[in-house]
């Protein structure tokens, strides 16, 4: 499998590795992934000001420019991390917003959802739900607007990400504006042709991803439920456009592209991208190509989304 990566991607992966944990515990696994995170993380960018802050329960993080906030306010990106659902926090991500920094003129809210399997599913999707009506509500910060809204995240996050715009389907709410999901989880069906072909690919393994669903998942029904797993959904009408990036080199490749299927044959706006040559989680591979310019696909999408509503 290492033989298919570029130098820089083998140089990412033999980073990441140097971060295993202690033990098999969750703690260590936790402290472990916290510290490759970190590791990946530049400094924070001087033209943002970073603050967190708590809404009915919910721990989040805001990024916003230091200039003035356009009329309206601020467009908004509601961030929800990976992590199989049961690793993560506000300090593991700030890499995410600062890929976007210098791309995208918003604002970003980060979620601190509850995790697994301490809190299985549906409490990480409450918790991203909560902040995402307090950003319509305009309970956050008077400076973010409420309508120019879109939700991102990556694998687990994109799960979540796919599952609250179900959620608010389900709900009879508006949608966001988009939704970015980049490596996504989508389904617990092992039958994909990425599930087999790479089932060991670095970063991720089909072995740990059922790991992970059976904690966030204990209960089999909610593997059928397409707020938990949005491809198991009977139809994707009325969704909101999206963004999926996927991995040439990951078990969950073909997640998003049946996923980009789906919404496309129910008229749903889609943009696919399979960043060639990357694998799971190498949006924390700064400097290579092909991550470089999946951001920079992913910040133009973003900007012309928060464009088209006046």
């Amino acid at each position: 499998m290492s033989e298919q990566l570029s130098p820089h991607m083998r140089a990412y992966v033999e980073r990441a590795q140097a971060f295993a944990p202690a033990g098999q515990d969750l703690q260590a696994r936790r402290h472990a992934f916290l510290a490759a995170c970190r590791a990946c993380t530049g400094a924070a960018p001087a033209h943002w000001r970073i603050d967190d802050r708590e809404h009915e329960g919910v721990r989040l993080r805001l990024y916003k420019p230091q200039a003035a906030a356009p009329r309206g306010g601020w467009p908004t990106l509601l961030y929800v991390h990976g992590g199989g659902w049961d690793l993560g926090n506000l300090d593991t991500h700030d890499w995410f917003a600062f890929g976007l920094a210098s791309r995208l003129q918003a604002a970003i809210v980060a979620v601190d959802y509850r995790l697994a399997p301490e809190h299985p599913y549906p409490a990480p999707l409450d918790d991203c739900l909560k902040a995402w009506q307090g950003l319509r509500q305009g309970r956050l910060a008077v400076d973010l607007c409420k309508e120019r809204l879109i939700v991102a995240g990556d694998s687990a996050g994109g799960t979540l990400a796919a599952g609250l715009c179900m959620a608010l389907r389900r709900d009879g709410e508006a949608q966001p504006l988009g939704q970015v999901l980049v490596y996504p989880v989508l389904t617990t069906r092992t039958d994909l042709p990425s599930m087999s072909e790479h089932a060991q690919a670095p970063m991720m393994t089909v072995e740990g991803l059922q790991k992970s669903l059976a904690g966030y998942l204990p209960d089999d029904a909610n593997r059928f439920d397409a707020c938990a797993m949005p491809l198991e959904a009977d139809n994707h009408q009325g969704l909101a456009p999206a963004f999926i990036g996927v991995a040439e080199i990951d078990p969950l490749r073909d997640h998003g592209v049946a996923y980009a299927s789906a919404l496309s044959k129910c008229a749903v706006p889609v943009q696919l991208v399979v960043g060639r040559g990357m694998i799971h989680s190498s949006l924390r591979a700064f400097g290579d190509d092909e991550v470089e310019a999946l951001y920079d696909r992913m910040a133009k999408w973003m900007a012309e989304r928060f464009e088209s509503q006046p």
